[in-house]
Formats: C-alpha cells, sequence, structure tokens
C-alpha cells in the first residue's frame, strides 16, 4: 500500500485536495493528523494562553497516528481511529473495519503534522499544499467560525502564528524529499498530480 503525504499550511486546501484524491480513487484510507489532538488537562490549560499550542507537535498524539499507520500496513481488520472535537476539546477513540484492496490501494495523511511523523519519507509520495496567505486565512476563519466557535480575532491571532510555524518547520522536508507542490485551485497541476498517481498505481 502506498502512502500520500498531504501537508501544507492552515487553509492551504488540505482536507479538500484529500477528499478530491480519493474520490477519484475511490479505496483509498485517508487519517486526518487534525483527529489526533491530545484532549488532557495540561493541553487544554496550555491552550488558554498559547494561541498556538494546536500547531505544535506536544499537542498531538504521534504514537497513536503512527499505530493507526502500522495497523492498516499490516492489514489488520479492526483499526483504531480518532475523532476530535475542536468545541468541546475532546476525543474519541473507535474500532472500524477496513476492506483492504490489494497493494494499489493508496493511504492519506493529512494534516500540519503529516511531515512530522518520523516516516520513510523516501518511499511516500509527499504533497504540499501552496496557496495565498490571504486566501488560506479566508478559508480558516470561515471554517473555524463555522465549525469551532471562534471569533475573528482569536483566528486572526491562532492563523499567523501557525503560518509562521508551519514555514519555519517545513523547509527540512522540502529539502530532503521529492514534493509534489500543488494549488487546489489550479486544474493543471492537479491533472499532473492524477497522472503521477496512476503511474504508481501501475508500479504497484
Amino acid at each position: 500500500m502506498k502512502t500520500i503525504i498531504i501537508t501544507g499550511p492552515s487553509g492551504s486546501g488540505k482536507s479538500y485536495l484529500s477528499k478530491k484524491i480519493s474520490k477519484s480513487f475511490n479505496n483509498s484510507i485517508v487519517i486526518k493528523t487534525d483527529s489526533y489532538y491530545k484532549d488532557n488537562i495540561f493541553i487544554k490549560f496550555l491552550s488558554i494562553f498559547q494561541y498556538d499550542i494546536y500547531d505544535r507537535p506536544i499537542s498531538f498524539m504521534k504514537n497513536e497516528i503512527k499505530k493507526t499507520i502500522r495497523s492498516i500496513h499490516n492489514k489488520e481488520r479492526l483499526i483504531s481511529f480518532y475523532k476530535y472535537d475542536f468545541k468541546r476539546k475532546d476525543s474519541k477513540r473507535s474500532k472500524v473495519s477496513i476492506n483492504y484492496e490489494g497493494d494499489s490501494q493508496f493511504l492519506i495523511l493529512e494534516g500540519i503534522f503529516a511531515h512530522r511523523l518520523d516516516l520513510n519519507y523516501k518511499e511516500t509520495i509527499n504533497i504540499v499544499c501552496e496557496e495565498e496567505k490571504q486566501i488560506c486565512f479566508k478559508r480558516r476563519l470561515k471554517r473555524d467560525q463555522s465549525e469551532r466557535g471562534r471569533g475573528t480575532s482569536e483566528v486572526f491571532n491562532k492563523f499567523d502564528k501557525s503560518w509562521h510555524l508551519f514555514y519555519e518547520n517545513v523547509q527540512k522536508y522540502l529539502n530532503y524529499y521529492k514534493v509534489f507542490s500543488i494549488s487546489t485551485l489550479d486544474k493543471v497541476s492537479y491533472n499532473k498530480l492524477v497522472e503521477k498517481l496512476l503511474n504508481e498505481k501501475k508500479i504497484n
């Protein structure tokens, strides 16, 4: 099973792209790093004073997401997935039955931490979503207000810090591995990506 990494700054279209790819390749399995945030008292306390806590690796369950990835690669039938409620700051685990369809199936890891999981990124298909900062902010504002109950000033503070943190930490990934950069608004680059993924399926 080939693994696709989709990372990018907040609001760059990661979730949109992962949904689009999973529709084009309908047997794909999607894991969102946003679903693996910690809900312990320590993180909840830090989040009161530190706007960018959820943009730092300390806030998410790295070991748990790696367990999920290993279980899928081992083709276990019942897989533990997590879902995080941003309004309640609460995490729930559930067991999901997976139907595997051969080695040509894609596992999609999507989120701001997808490139920071200490995986073998030489063996993965690496994608970075890139978009203008103002466009990303507008997307983030709309999402956070409707889905996460946040006000405009809170979103602005969180977004600005998360933007700088992402680009501060992504450089090593960009320098060391083959990365496909894409704007989700650009149909040409998406078609090139689909062509690349089709070639990967043929190889596998």
